[in-house]
């Protein structure tokens, strides 16, 4: 693990980075695997988004779409408009029936989306998992994600911070499906009961990665919690709900911290409505999704587990350089 250090309001704020694998290849934590050369020949390339049109996913495809054409690859984006296995399933069996060469994915759901990548996998397509896994991973080519886990445990400690280590705090976060969010909200309650006794947390609401949801629970929360001081929202849509939720709201002193920092995350945070981000780096979680499919089409060895760097983001940091990397895109340009 290799850690860089940030200050801010007293607390240790750090990037992270953190890698393991099962083979011999070992990709260096927050850089990407080793260069995968040449293509043997132009390689066809999808990229499954976990939504379509989400900063997160946006970026994610600018990084893979730049790897994609620096190795001579062709590269087709696609996803589904709503965070659901049953929407995100007939789009997997169209690209298997497309015959890519290899593809990257989001899954929906750890456990619903093993039987259409599985087959896709059968069908003789390489699958790299990026951002989301299943809960088997035994064909996967590689899965590369963020340290979700630590991710969640340096939210509850910022968090922790800002409330004077006391007080009721809400979770909201999408699906219970969704493996990336869930290792945020374990590390979220686990760093809490572990290190923060004097702070109640109340049960996870899930909004289905629906900001509208996400506003209609911060508003009820809020009704029905009004000692309530803290909220952790763990991904975009979330963040972008509760944000309005708060803005709606004549009590707007709950301090929140939110997982990513797409372009109206970054807005609320220069505003006040949130008062820290845990920003992740699709572009290279992109870059290393093509990097580890072309080794894998080429038949070289890849690396089976790849965590990239996250980031403390503040008001005070937002202009940083260092912290440029960890801004999401809302298009390529």
């Amino acid at each position: 693990m290799r850690i860089r250090t940030v200050t801010m309001l007293g607390l240790a704020l750090i990037i992270v980075g953190a890698c393991s694998g099962s083979d011999a290849t070992t990709a260096p934590a927050g850089a990407s695997a080793a260069p995968a050369g040449a293509s043997a020949k132009n390689y066809k390339l999808t990229l499954i988004q976990g939504v379509k049109g989400d900063p997160f996913y946006v970026t994610m495809g600018c990084g893979a779409q730049a790897e994609a054409t620096k190795e001579g690859a062709t590269l087709n984006i696609t996803g589904g408009d709503t965070w659901d296995a049953t929407v995100q399933t007939p789009i997997v069996d169209s690209v298997t029936a497309s015959k890519p060469d290899g593809v990257m994915i989001a899954p929906n759901d750890g456990k619903a989306m093993f039987a259409p990548l599985k087959a896709m996998n059968d069908a003789g397509v390489k699958v790299t998992l990026v951002d989301t896994g299943l809960d088997d991973l035994s064909f996967a080519q590689s899965f590369i994600t963020s340290d979700n886990l630590g991710g969640g445990k340096l939210a509850a400690t910022a968090l922790a911070q800002l409330i004077g280590d006391k007080g009721t705090v809400a979770v909201i976060s999408t699906n219970p499906g969704d493996s990336t969010v869930a290792a945020r909200v374990k590390g979220f309650y686990d760093e809490l009961k572990n290190n923060h006794p004097n702070i109640t947390a109340l049960p996870i609401q899930y909004d289905k990665d629906d900001p509208t949801v996400a506003t209609t629970i911060t508003t009820s929360t809020l009704a029905a919690h009004p000692d309530l001081i803290g909220i952790f929202a763990t991904n975009v849509q979330t963040a972008e709900g509760v944000a309005t939720g708060l803005r709606q709201a004549t009590n707007t002193s709950v301090k929140t911290i939110a997982f990513d920092a797409g372009p109206k995350q970054i807005t609320d945070l220069n505003s006040g409505l949130v008062q820290a981000l845990i920003a992740q780096d699709p572009y290279t979680i992109g870059v290393d999704g093509v990097q580890q499919t072309i080794l894998a089409l080429n038949g070289q060895p890849t690396t089976k587990a790849i965590q990239t760097d996250l980031a403390i983001i503040t008001k005070d940091k937002v202009n940083d350089p260092a912290m440029q990397k960890f801004l999401y895109k809302a298009s390529c340009n």
